[in-house]
């Protein structure tokens, strides 16, 4: 038995009867990932991160044997959250499309969707469960996930995720007395602030005196009630604005200056960070929006591989700047 934690991609990449058709990363250690599998055995301990699991074709060979003894369909759709555990049972070939979303992802996506403390979230271990209301988002990540279409994935991952939260059945608020991390009023404020100095230099003691706290004592309670560190919420900002520029046709140098950084060349390496394989061009950024990595050899099929490594944050420098 693995005794570290992993995703369920790791999981299933150690399997050797389960095969990648297709995959893309969408940066912030967020892939979408598409797989056959058949005749295995799949045991997940202790997940590191979210999968949502929607199966694309067949699935009545499949069970999940720790629980309810019921098998899937095409359709069917299953949600592993963070540290959940699970066993499969897979005696038929069937096709699944997999989203690993990082358990601080998500939570930041939960207190941006619900202007909520991140820790307020319980996503819901799910299943089998028929979900016409988020067909149409799966529908839209499997193409782009097997055409190689990072940045259709991407718009479908977010309409999905929203999708999630807005059915009320599969993410609930937590009733919970929380501890530390910051007010609501200090949260908007400092969201606020950074939101109108996204083209300028963010320190971490700016934002940490608007509340009158430690940069540590600060970054502690930001990441505790947003579910990302300082920095990797204005990298998320940041990467936004970029592309709403973008396609809005405006030069990259005055992207890069829109959007705080000191130079189009750091914009470029910070920008192909967060998007990662989202069809970066490293000689034409602007081709974030073109078709991206293609991910089928002569047989449609595809061994796991680094390409799939979850993306890192920005980093803070010495000086505090946050990029």
């Amino acid at each position: 038995m693995n005794t570290q934690a992993q995703s369920a991609f790791g999981y299933l990449a150690g399997s050797p009867h389960a095969r990648v058709l297709g995959a893309v990363d969408l940066g912030f250690g967020r892939n979408a990932t598409i797989w056959r599998n058949s005749h295995d055995r799949v045991r997940y301990d202790d997940l590191k991160g979210h999968t949502f699991s929607f199966y694309t074709r067949g699935g009545n060979g499949t069970r999940r044997v720790d629980g309810r003894h019921s098998h899937g369909w095409a359709g069917a759709l299953c949600i592993m959250p963070h540290g959940a555990s699970s066993s499969w049972e897979i005696t038929e070939e069937f096709e699944f499309l997999h989203l690993y979303l990082p358990d601080d992802e998500m939570r930041r996506a939960y207190g941006e969707a619900f202007d909520a403390d991140a820790r307020l979230m319980d996503l819901a271990d799910v299943t089998y469960e028929e979900a016409p209301e988020l067909a149409r988002p799966f529908g839209a990540l499997f193409a782009a996930t097997r055409a190689g279409e990072g940045m259709q994935a991407e718009e479908a991952m977010s309409e999905l995720v929203a999708g999630l939260f807005a059915s009320g059945r599969f993410a609930a608020r937590r009733r919970l007395a929380l501890a530390g991390g910051l007010a609501p009023a200090h949260r908007r404020r400092v969201m606020g602030y950074i939101e109108e100095n996204l083209d300028q230099m963010i320190r971490l003691a700016d934002l940490a005196g608007l509340l009158e706290l430690s940069e540590f004592h600060f970054q502690r309670a930001f990441r505790a009630s947003v579910g990302v560190t300082p920095h990797g919420w204005i990298a998320h900002r940041r990467a936004e604005r970029a592309k709403a520029l973008i396609r809005a046709g405006e030069p990259l140098a005055q992207v890069a200056d829109a959007c705080g950084y000191s130079s189009q060349s750091h914009f470029t390496r910070a920008f192909k960070q967060a998007t990662r394989d989202l069809g970066w061009d490293r000689e034409r950024p602007e081709a974030v929006y073109a078709p991206g990595l293609k991910l089928a050899d002569s047989n449609g099929l595809l061994e796991p591989g680094p390409a799939l490594a979850g993306a890192e944050q920005p980093a803070q420098h010495a000086t505090g700047e946050i990029e």
